[in-house]
Order: C-alpha cells, then sequence, then structure tokens
C-alpha cells in the first residue's frame, strides 16, 4: 500500500480525534494534502503521480471508511491528470468540466471513453503537466469555496410562502438554504432533534436568530408531525452510486414517514459528496459508526446490565424515497446520479 505521508496521518489523527468533522472542511484539507503531494513530491511521469495519490487515499480509506469526500477528492484529481496527459494542454481539457458537457450525447461520451481507454501508458513525461494540474486544483478549490452559496441560491425555487418544513439535525448546508429562502419567503421550520447528540437544537437555534419560525420536536413525534409537512428538507454525508443515501440516523425514518404521506424528500449535496461506491451486506460495519451509547440508555442502569444498546451514527436511505437532489449545479433525480459520477470521475478510478 506504501507509506503514509505526514500530511495523511495528521488528517487521519485530526478526524478520529473529532476536530474534524464537517465534511467541507475534511475536503479542503483533501484538497491541500493532494496538492502538497502534487507539488512536494519527486514525480517524473502522470503514471507515479497516479500511483502516488492512489496509495493515500486507499490508506486513508483504511483508516476511515466511513469519510468518503477524501476519496471522491482523489479520484477527481486523477480523473483531470488522465484528461490533461491525454489533451497535452489545459485549454481542450476545460471542456470536460465546464457546462457544456450536459450538452454531450451519450454515443459521444461513449465514444470518448473508449478513445482515453485505448491510451494506458501513462509512463512518458509530459512538459507543463505539473502546472496545469495546479490550475485545475485551483478551479476546484474556487468551485468548492462556492458551492454552498450556489446551492442555497435556489432555495426559492423550492421553499413557498406559508409552507411548512421538516429538517433533521444540524447541516451547514441546509442552514444557509433555509435563510437564503427566508429573504424572499415566510415559511415555518420543524427541526427533529436527532437524538441523542441532539444537534437539532443548534440548527434551531440558528434559524431563531434569522427571525425563522422554527420549532424542535423530539425524533419520537416525526410520523405524527409529517401529516401537516409540506417538504422534507435533509442534508447528507454521501450519496452512494445509486442514489442512496449515508445520512445522519433518523433520516431513513424521516424519509419512511414522508412516503406514507407522499411528501417530498429533498436532498442537499454539494457535487464533492457524490461517491461511486455501493452499500452491501457484508460490509455494514465500514459503512456505519457507532457513537456513545451512554445518551441511550445510562451506563449505571439496569436495562445496561441486561441488554446491549447501540447508537449508530449514520442510516442507509434507498433512493426510491428520495424525490430530488439539489446540488452545486442544480437539481436531479436519484436515477440520475451514475451520469453525474461518469462526469466526476474515470470508471477506472471507481476502485482505488
Amino acid at each position: 500500500m506504501g507509506e503514509p505521508a505526514e500530511a495523511v496521518l495528521n488528517l487521519i489523527h485530526e478526524i478520529k480525534l473529532g476536530k474534524l468533522s464537517a465534511s467541507y472542511e475534511i475536503t479542503v484539507k483533501s484538497i491541500a494534502l493532494f496538492k502538497e503531494i502534487i507539488q512536494g513530491s519527486d514525480w517524473k511521469t502522470a503514471e507515479d503521480l497516479m500511483v502516488s495519490i492512489r496509495q493515500q487515499a486507499r490508506i486513508f480509506q483504511s483508516a476511515l471508511p466511513q469519510e468518503s469526500v477524501t476519496a471522491n477528492v482523489a479520484r477527481r484529481i486523477l480523473r483531470i491528470i488522465r484528461d490533461e496527459y491525454h489533451s497535452g494542454n489545459t485549454a481542450t481539457v476545460q471542456h470536460q468540466y465546464d457546462d457544456s458537457q450536459g450538452s454531450l450525447s451519450l454515443h459521444k461520451l461513449v465514444t470518448q471513453t473508449s478513445e482515453h481507454d485505448s491510451i494506458r501508458d501513462y509512463s512518458k513525461p509530459q512538459q507543463g503537466l505539473k502546472s496545469a494540474l495546479l490550475d485545475h486544483l485551483q478551479e476546484i478549490e474556487v468551485e468548492l469555496e462556492t458551492s454552498t452559496d450556489n446551492l442555497s441560491a435556489q432555495a426559492p425555487e423550492h421553499i413557498h410562502s406559508q409552507e411548512l418544513i421538516l429538517t433533521l439535525g444540524h447541516s451547514r448546508t441546509v442552514d444557509l438554504f433555509l435563510k437564503n429562502a427566508a429573504k424572499e419567503r415566510k415559511f415555518e421550520v420543524v427541526v427533529a432533534e436527532c437524538a441523542p447528540s441532539c444537534r437539532g437544537h443548534q440548527l434551531a437555534t440558528s434559524l431563531a436568530k434569522a427571525k425563522i419560525e422554527t420549532t424542535v420536536i423530539p425524533d419520537s413525534a416525526i410520523f405524527a408531525m409529517m401529516s401537516r409537512v409540506n417538504k422534507v428538507i435533509i442534508g447528507t454525508h454521501a450519496v452512494l452510486a445509486n442514489g442512496g443515501l449515508r445520512a445522519a440516523a433518523g433520516a431513513y425514518t424521516i424519509a419512511l414517514a414522508a412516503k406514507h404521506y407522499s411528501v417530498p424528500v429533498i436532498v442537499l449535496v454539494p457535487m464533492f459528496k457524490l461517491s461511486p461506491v455501493h452499500l452491501c451486506s457484508y460490509e455494514q460495519d465500514a459503512f456505519n459508526l457507532v457513537g456513545n451509547s451512554e445518551g441511550v440508555i445510562p451506563y449505571n442502569s439496569t436495562a445496561a446490565r441486561f441488554s446491549k444498546a447501540y447508537s449508530p451514527v449514520f442510516d442507509y436511505v434507498p433512493p426510491e424515497l428520495v424525490t430530488l437532489f439539489i446540488s452545486n449545479a442544480g437539481g436531479n433525480a436519484p436515477s440520475y446520479v451514475y451520469r453525474l459520477l461518469s462526469e466526476l470521475y474515470h470508471p477506472d478510478d471507481y476502485i482505488l
């Protein structure tokens, strides 16, 4: 697997200690990490660089399998290396990442992929490859900085006056989305507290300061409240290849209740959270995290002596329970995730 770089070990250490928890912060650190590898490591060819990036991404993935954003950043950089190597200059590769990509036909995408796959020799040095890659990383950093603003700018299109919105826990993206909608619309928000961490209180406090009428409810009241709700708007930790979610614990409960009452479920997801992985039955332990069970059953209680208490951090929400994904690139149905993945990552990099 190779020796881990010091920056990789430091990042793993910070995440395990809880110093970094938000996906946005981890993504920013990951881009800086791979930028340091591109600038500092002694590589001569694209193949050397790709091997180095894969090695560090595998180390991170094996240490923290639940944090997919670093692997996503690695996959996107590998895609840029491939495209830049094949094109030979920065100007012609730009079309892979601008809005014109959406107008390409499926036939053209298939033929382009087959042409690129026919050239697998990355062992030849290329002049100006490092500077071109650093320019692309700068573009990714700018895209990352503006992703939340671009996403929240779409809020008035999806939230209307006098609606009752239900959300769960605390999400920075949901917070900004609702605040942006409140500039033009008057609506109410109900926040499920997301026990035992009860992070929903943080979101409720933030929304209340923005003069948005907000009510906090216990998770047990989600189904009872759902009949009055107009829309469910939640964030997610990651979007899987089939359009399913790795979301905060309680999201599956909300999605099931919403389906019962035919309430649309809108998921806010920046593009860096799209991950080309599937949930397999034998990988359940790697999919989830178990939090402190003290908030579920006190350690010294009688019930704790005779039962096992678990406090899962994530829920898996299948794609059929999601109505719409809203990203910084626009809104898409869960069935369209495969196309977004094909634009972001190369098929050969799905498995690092």
